[in-house]
């Protein structure tokens, strides 16, 4: 069973980023952010040959961290446990609602170091941006990882 919940985030402390689309309004704290959407790089293509690029993402609980390390697969092999972790917390690429570990599985390899990036991103740090530079011109800026249209950030 999959919940949503609406909760208020703590104020971020001054100087530090807060969670992406909330900022503070004379002390009144925003909504804290609990899904995510998310673009893959190359797309997952269902059996039909569709291909689907855009997903939600939900914020770990720590049963989603817990519930994997009892899994037989994990078990027998520890790398398959972002696996099942990705698929505890994507609820949906493209049209596909029903995410299991066998979707995860069938992803391009890139797409699946995107979402445990995604993943780390969104649990860890508390946000969807990245810092890069221009190869070019070396002007440094952020981008967001959530993806968008081409030439967005």
């Amino acid at each position: 069973m999959r919940r949503t919940t609406q909760a208020t985030a703590p104020a971020p402390a001054s100087g530090s980023d807060p969670v992406e689309g909330t900022e503070r309004r004379s002390g009144q704290r925003e909504p804290l952010r609990t899904e995510f959407t998310f673009e893959l790089p190359r797309g997952y293509v269902d059996e039909t040959g569709a291909v689907h690029h855009t997903g939600v993402m939900r914020l770990a609980t720590a049963r989603d961290e817990l519930v994997p390390l009892r899994d037989d697969r994990v078990r027998e092999n520890s790398a398959y446990l972002s696996v099942v972790l990705i698929a505890r917390v994507v609820t949906r690429i493209g049209t596909i609602d029903d995410i299991h570990p066998g979707i995860i599985e069938d992803l391009f390899a890139s797409d699946l170091a995107f979402l445990q990036d995604f993943y780390r991103r969104i649990n860890a740090e508390g946000h969807t941006r990245a810092a890069v530079s221009c190869p070019a011109c070396k002007e440094e800026f952020a981008v967001n990882l959530a993806g968008g249209r081409l030439g967005e950030s």
